[in-house]
C-alpha cells in the first residue's frame, strides 16, 4: 500500500510530531511506501520529521499547491493518512486525491478556540457540541481572545474542518473521550475507532531504572510539560503546602518543561520556598528524552495537573515505564489509562480545585502498601497501550478504508 502522510508541517512538533515520527518506521517495516504532503516547513528551530531516504515529500510551501497536489496525485497513493492542515481550501482539494483517514489529535473541528474549556467564572472543560451558540459563550467564558475579528475567522476555520470530516473514509482516536466526542458531533459511530496507543518504546530512552528509597524523608514529586495556564502548575503549586503538612514530608517538586507560565511559576515557588521549608522546587527547562527518563526513574510520583480535558496525555503513560503512578485532574483523555487505586488517583474534573489535587497526591502516598500497589498498576498499564498493537490495529483501519467506500 502507498502511504501519503498529509500534515500541515514537516516538523516534529508537539504530539503529532513525535506520533509520526514513531509511526512512520512502523510503516515501513510492514512493507508499505510512504511519503510526506505538507503545507509548510516550520518552525524552523523544531528537526524534521525523519522519513526513509526514498521517500517522496512535497511542500505547498516550496512547489504552490496545484505543483503539489499535481506530485501528490501523480505518486497514486492508496490511502491519505491525516493529521490536520491550516486551510480547510487546501483539505478540501486534497481530499480529491485519494481515499483518507484522519487521526484526531486534538479538537479539530469541534471548537473556535481548540481547548474545549471555559476559562471563566472558573476553568471547567466544555461539554458543548460545536455550533452557532458557541459564539455566544466565547466571551464570557473567556475561550479564547478578545478580537472579534479572530473569533470570526476561528470559527468559520472549525465549521469548515467539521463540514470536511465527514469526507473521510474513518476517524481514528486515541482514547475513548475522543472518540466520542466525534461521535457526538455527528460523525458516523461505525467510522471513528479508538486505536489507542502508548510511547514507542524505539523512540524513548534507556529501559527504566530501579527506584531507590529516599534516605532524607522526601517525597520526589515531578511535573513534565508545556508550561501554559491551562497544564496546572499554578494549581499544582498551591497544592504543595497541604500536601507537605498532611503527609508530614518534605517535598520536592521538579518542573520539566518549558513555556510562557514559567516566569509566573517560577516567582511563585520563590516566594513559597521562603514561607515553606518543606518545600524544594526546581525548574530544569526543557531536558532531553534520557534526562526526562532518569527523572521519572527517581520520582514517587508523576503529578499531571491538566485543567483543560486532554486528549489523551501521552506523558502518563510514559511514566508507567517506569513504574511511576500519577496523580490528575479527571479530564479528557486521562480516565482512559489512569483509574483510581490501581495506577494512581484522579481528583475530580469539573471544576478542578487545589483542594481536590491534594486529595489525589496524598492519596498515593500517604500508605506506603497503596503506593506500592500503584507502582505494580502502573507497570502494568505499559503493555495495554502498545505501540505495535496500535500500528496492527491501524493497519486494519487503513485496509478496509482503501477498499470500501463510506
Amino acid at each position: 500500500m502507498r502511504i501519503a502522510i498529509v500534515n500541515w508541517s514537516n516538523r516534529r512538533i508537539g504530539g503529532t510530531g513525535t506520533y509520526l515520527s514513531a509511526v512512520l518506521p512502523y510503516l515501513q517495516r510492514a512493507g508499505h511506501e510512504v511519503a510526506l504532503w505538507h503545507e509548510v516547513e516550520t518552525p524552523s528551530d523544531y528537526d524534521e520529521i525523519p522519513l526513509p531516504a526514498d521517500a517522496p515529500r512535497w511542500s505547498v510551501n516550496a512547489l504552490g499547491l496545484d505543483a503539489a497536489l499535481a506530485s501528490l496525485r501523480g505518486w497514486n497513493p492508496s490511502l491519505l493518512y491525516a493529521h490536520g492542515l491550516l486551510e480547510p481550501a487546501t483539505e478540501r482539494r486534497v481530499l480529491d486525491v485519494a481515499p483518507a483517514v484522519f487521526f484526531a489529535h486534538n479538537y479539530y473541528g469541534t471548537c473556535i478556540s481548540g481547548t474545549k474549556t471555559f476559562k471563566s467564572p472558573v476553568v471547567t472543560p466544555c461539554a458543548r457540541r460545536f455550533g452557532w451558540r458557541c459564539l455566544a459563550h466565547y466571551y464570557p467564558n473567556r475561550c479564547g481572545g478578545w478580537n472579534p475579528v479572530t473569533m470570526a475567522r476561528l470559527y468559520r476555520q472549525q465549521r469548515e474542518r467539521l463540514d470536511l470530516l465527514s469526507r473521510y473514509r474513518a476517524i481514528v482516536t486515541h482514547s475513548t473521550h475522543m472518540q466520542n466526542e466525534y461521535i457526538n458531533h455527528g460523525l458516523n459511530a461505525e467510522r471513528v475507532f479508538n486505536v489507542r496507543y502508548g510511547p514507542d518504546p524505539e523512540s524513548m530512552g534507556h529501559a527504566p531504572l530501579d527506584r531507590g528509597e529516599h534516605e532524607d524523608r522526601t517525597w520526589r514529586l515531578l511535573f513534565v510539560g508545556r508550561m501554559d495556564p491551562l497544564k496546572g502548575g499554578r494549581e499544582l503549586l498551591l497544592a504543595l503546602p497541604k500536601v507537605a503538612t498532611r503527609l508530614n514530608r518534605n517535598i520536592h517538586l521538579t518542573f520539566a518543561g518549558d513555556g510562557p507560565q514559567r516566569s509566573a511559576w517560577e516567582a511563585l515557588a520563590s516566594r513559597m520556598r521562603r514561607g515553606e521549608p518543606h518545600l524544594q522546587i526546581d525548574f530544569t527547562g526543557w531536558i532531553a528524552r534520557a534526562a526526562v527518563d532518569t527523572l521519572c526513574a527517581q520520582s514517587d510520583l508523576l503529578v499531571l495537573p491538566s485543567l483543560w480535558p486532554e486528549p489523551l496525555a501521552l506523558v502518563g503513560l510514559e511514566a508507567a515505564r517506569h513504574r511511576l503512578p500519577v496523580a490528575a485532574f479527571a479530564v479528557g483523555g486521562i480516565s482512559d489509562w489512569l483509574t483510581s487505586g490501581e495506577n494512581g488517583f484522579l481528583a475530580p474534573g469539573n471544576p478542578p480545585t487545589v483542594e481536590g489535587l491534594a486529595d489525589a497526591i496524598v492519596a498515593c502516598l500517604e500508605n506506603p502498601d497503596t503506593l506500592a500497589r500503584l507502582r505494580e498498576g502502573a507497570g502494568r498499564l505499559s503493555a495495554d497501550f502498545a505501540f505495535d498493537r496500535h500500528v496492527e490495529l491501524l493497519l486494519r483501519a487503513f485496509g478496509e478504508a482503501a477498499v470500501h467506500p463510506h
